[in-house]
């Protein structure tokens, strides 16, 4: 019986020739050779000039490094294969189509194979050179490390040595972990980098070093190993989780086994019984027999001794009666010995095969070595592709290390799973198109690439490929979002803002934190037959959420406002109807939104609309709400006609005039600074009317049927507190800012009283908004009702600048697509909305993006052995800075004015400054000065308001090498402990005030 299975979901890599995986794949299927001469950058230098042949990575130096909120100078202590790996697991896991900041905190393992650091035998041996950031960066444990730290992942973190078979061997690991269930996911990989002929060397020695620098597996004309670089990582989680979370499987791994050869005939020797039990314990635990394997993915490394070991090995696992015989082939006649990374290499190109359902050819095969006996052993080399048939499949890797660690992994095709078909609609669903970057330019960068893969995808709907950017391109601070129903349609709004040299506003904003959302729920006038119909044909979510409005207000009403509303039917007029179709409609809005989480902070309600903010803020229930409501439109309804409300274009203390004690005018609504509302009898109002007309004010009758908010509501007061008697309002779980009082809440309950006093006095609606706004500052406004009135009374209130107003239904014909616009401006301001409740499960399926396009700007790389990498102690000058090429390291930096040693006089009123780079205060120039010397940074990088974590990727190491600077450049400062110094590390401002601070004082310990 098998044991359970781990799902391979996510994967990325660069390998030579083949800078993704999609080149890789390229590579696999042409055939290809993707060795060649050693680049120039790459060359040994003195001591050794002769070029080598082998795989090499082409732009092995670039790295991202502000990305990762990495400093210019830790970046060049960094083996580039740590810097290799960070940027390979954010790709894998995008890959995997998850957000890989979703994982943060959790308990996701690393699990990286290496074999040790050339990077440090380069550097490590310049004893007065050495720093902190060199140490980390050249220690092999660390490239495991690295991704944890930097992603914040939280399970099991360790790097394997096993020569040839660690990544392998570290795949193994992380399935054990999986199955044992100490993580959930796991990111196992492996990588390797040329940077030194010392290995070579010693495959020259030994002869196994191919002369001519190709390796040739399984071939007569195999000759020995060359040198390769690598990296993959891939993306593994138990299968049922998965297949639970709709995610894409590449492959399964049904087993795994690792053993040793033990004594053999020499330690570096392979030993044949070893590696046929490796490979038959994998099967076991795998629950297959040799006979069901179609094909194996081998070590090969193209040496003599090395193959005839290892197919002798397979002979006698595979040499079974079947059908056909086992393919076996090797990815170094490709790439070369990618050594730590080859086994990875395998296992990515396996996956990839079971995934296309085709095995590539095995390069060189046309040339057999005839002393293998692949036949009579039941294996074959291919010399062309071959298609794989439906069903399950299984192949299998190997990959086998010069002390003698053997790993094995057993993979099989993906189950398959029943994705439903796509209905056919009218029109495609709308959906959300998110992208979110480190910075503006980055996120241009990444607009540009993602418009090129859709615009080369076949005329489609966008919905799916929406779904999968919510789940993956997001979670860093610039972000992008736009609506789109198909493919065409989003690969132009995608060009269009990559091309726009200032990201137009509304595409992208700075994300600091979430929003602040105040919900504006809008009064009666404002009803029409059909209002939100096509939003109830096309969002799911508002249907349901209008169906239970609906039922809960049908017993009240002795018939169904959702049908008359969606009917088109004119007695929706009536205020019977209008008031509880109202209500509906604010309810489901208000509960689609919240579902979607961008739910309110705050509610006001004009008027009607104060009952279903109520039900959004907790105060009354959905069923108490709707008995109100429907019990006030009856009441209301019940009274003589007659009355009428006017709406002026001018100030409260313009109408003063006109108002009367009793019945006649009333003041009905203060909508804002130049906009009242009056209520009473038709003949006055017209009165009034022609009053204010003779001066010029504008006039406007309101189509109601009663003079709503007067004392000719007196009638309905009583029974209306009667029937709110037996309710007991909740308090308000979020602020909720009154029209009545004009003012957020204290502690009056929403009782009969306060119902009954709402019907018949003013509207207060400009003096609670204002309130609101002084009290919880919003940074959006959504208007929840069919049409725009309270959004255009909010902008013309005079308004801080920075608070979106939004409308997720403006009219009649609005649509999902609306709805969606105004969950995008919410994400674009920081919200991190439930994105699968905008879209129906059919659509709710992962497409293949493109990965995150890095930054290319920032070279780091050394010169040779001999020249340094970083400068020696804290109290080196900065004329010894890394030979980087780097843009922003590639040059020492500069020490700004007032960083230099000597003392420097204190401010007259402590810290502070009139300029950010520090040239108006001596003690930030200092400080700016230290900053660029401990990071390297460019010296423009860095000014007042540079955070120091978030910004530019301080640590404790370097705190305590900027604690020595400072004080070295200001020897005043001496004396602060570094748990002084702490609490004004929030950005370079505050600590040059806390510095300028402790000299003025004069503190010494």
């Amino acid at each position: 019986m098998s044991s359970p299975s781990v799902a391979l979901v996510g994967l990325d890599c660069v390998f030579p020739g083949a800078p993704g995986p999609d080149a890789y794949w390229d590579l696999l299927m042409r055939g290809g050779d993707a060795t060649g001469e050693q680049p120039g950058p790459r060359r040994f230098g003195p001591g050794y000039e002769t070029p080598v042949r082998g795989g090499f990575i082409d732009d092995a130096d670039v790295f991202d490094n502000d990305f990762f909120t990495v400093s210019p100078r830790e970046a060049a202590a960094m083996d580039p294969q740590q810097r290799l790996l960070l940027q390979c697991a954010w790709r894998a896991l995008e890959d995997s189509g998850r957000s890989p900041r979703s994982l943060a905190g959790g308990d996701t393992g690393v699990f990286v194979g290496m074999m040790g650091s050339e990077w440090g035998q380069l550097h490590l041996g310049d004893y007065g050179r050495v720093t902190p950031q060199l140490g980390a960066g050249s220690s092999a444990g660390m490239a495991a490390n690295r991704i944890s730290y930097h992603l914040d992942l939280k399970g099991p973190s360790l790097s394997v040595d096993t020569a040839c078979s660690s990544s392998l061997v570290a795949v193994h690991l992380a399935v054990n972990s999986l199955l044992s269930g100490e993580c959930g996911t796991a990111l196992a990989g492996g990588v390797n980098l040329v940077l030194t002929p010392a290995l070579g060397l010693v495959y020259a020695q030994m002869g196994l070093a191919s002369p001519d620098g190709r390796c040739r597996p399984f071939s007569a004309d195999a000759n020995g190993i060359a040198r390769s670089d690598g990296v993959g990582v891939v993306v593994l989680r138990r299968l049922e989780d998965a297949l639970a979370d709709g995610q894409r499987v590449y492959a399964v791994i049904r087993g795994t086994a690792v053993n040793q050869d033990g004594r053999s005939n020499g330690v570096t020797a392979p030993n044949r019984h070893s590696q046929r039990e490796v490979v038959a314990a994998a099967y076991r635990r795998a629950g297959v027999t040799p006979g069901q394997v179609r094909f194996v993915e081998a070590h090969g490394t193209g040496t003599a001794l090395g193959d005839v070991i290892e197919c002798g090995a397979l002979g006698e696992v595979h040499g079974v009666p079947r059908e056909e015989p086992c393919a076996i082939g090797s990815v170094k006649g490709n790439l070369g010995h990618t050594e730590g990374a080859s086994g990875i290499a395998g296992l990515i190109k396996v996956a990839l095969a079971l995934h296309h359902r085709i095995v590539p050819a095995s390069r060189y095969a046309d040339r057999e070595n005839p002393q293998l006996r692949l036949a009579e052993r039941g294996l074959a080399l291919l010399k062309a592709p071959v298609r794989l048939p439906a069903g399950e499949v299984v192949a299998g890797v190997s990959s086998f290390g010069m002390g003698g660690t053997n790993a094995h992994a057993v993979l099989a095709a993906a189950p398959r799973t029943a994705r439903g078909g796509r209905r056919r609609a009218a029109a495609a669903p709308a959906g959300v198109f998110t992208l979110s970057a480190d910075t503006p330019e980055a996120l241009r960068r990444n607009l540009a690439a993602q418009a090129e893969a859709v615009a080369a995808r076949p005329r489609g709907d966008a919905a799916a490929l929406c779904w999968t950017s919510n789940r993956v391109k997001t979670g860093l601070p610039y972000r992008a979002a736009f609506t789109a129903t198909d493919t065409v349609e989003l690969a132009a709004a995608l060009r269009a803002a990559a091309e726009d040299g200032r990201l137009a506003a509304g595409i992208a904003d700075r994300a600091w934190r979430p929003p602040v959302i105040g919900f504006l729920f809008t009064g009666q006038g404002v009803q029409e037959p059909g209002m939100t119909a096509a939003l109830y044909r096309q969002s799911p979510l508002y249907r349901r959420r209008l169906d239970e409005a609906d039922a809960a207000l049908a017993p009240h009403l002795g018939g169904s406002v959702r049908d008359l509303l969606l009917g088109g039917d004119p007695a929706l007029h009536r205020t019977r109807w209008a008031q509880p179709a109202l209500f509906a409609v604010g309810h489901a809005l208000a509960a689609t939104l919240t579902g979607l989480g961008a739910g309110p902070h705050v509610v006001l309600g004009h008027s009607v609309g104060e009952f279903a903010a109520a039900v959004a803020a907790g105060v009354l229930t959905l069923e108490e709400a709707a008995r109100l409501v429907a019990e006030r439109a009856r009441l209301m309804d019940a009274l003589p006609e007659g009355g009428g409300m006017l709406s002026v274009r001018a100030g409260r203390e313009e109408v003063e005039e006109f108002l009367t004690a009793g019945p006649g005018v009333s003041l009905a609504a203060v909508n804002g600074p130049q906009n009242t509302v009056l209520s009473g009898g038709l003949a006055e109002l017209e009165r009034v009317a022609g009053v204010l007309r003779g001066r010029g004010v504008h006039c406007r009758a309101v189509g109601v049927s009663h003079a709503f908010h007067s004392p000719l509501m007196d009638p309905v007061l009583e029974p209306l507190a009667a029937a709110a008697a037996g309710i007991a309002p909740a308090a308000p779980r979020i602020p909720v800012a009154s029209t009545r009082y004009g003012r957020l809440l204290a502690d009056e309950p929403m009782d009969g009283a306060y119902w009954a006093g709402q019907a018949a006095g003013p509207v207060l609606f400009a003096d609670a908004l204002a309130d609101l706004v002084a009290r919880t500052a919003p940074t959006a406004l959504v208007e929840i009702g069919p049409a725009p009135q309270l959004i255009q009374l909010a902008g013309r209130s005079g308004l801080a600048d920075g608070i979106r107003l939004l409308h997720p239904s403006p009219g009649r014909d609005a649509t999902a697509r609306d709805l969606a616009e105004t969950v995008a401006a919410l994400y674009r301001s920081g919200l991190e909305p439930q994105w699968d409740e905008l879209y129906e499960p059919v659509w709710r399926t992962t497409e293949r993006l493109p990965p995150y396009a890095f930054s290319t700007e920032h070279r780091f790389w050394h010169a040779g052995a001999a020249r340094p990498l970083v400068s020696p102690g804290p109290a080196a000058s900065p004329a010894s800075s890394p030979a980087s090429s780097s843009p922003a390291s590639s040059s020492p930096a500069a020490s700004p004015a007032g960083a230099a040693a000597g003392p420097v006089p204190a401010p007259a009123e402590g810290g502070g400054s009139d300029g950010s780079d520090g040239s108006a205060d001596p003690v930030l120039a200092a400080v700016v000065g230290a900053v660029v010397e401990v990071g390297e940074y460019a010296p423009e990088r860095v000014d007042r308001n540079s955070r120091f974590y978030e910004d530019l990727g301080f640590d404790s190491v370097m705190i305590m090498q900027l604690k020595d600077r400072i004080e070295t450049s200001l020897p005043q400062a001496g004396g602060i402990a570094v748990q002084q110094l702490l609490p004004a590390l929030r950005s370079v401002g505050t600590l040059a005030d806390f510095v300028g601070e402790w000299i003025s004082v004069g503190v010494r310990p």
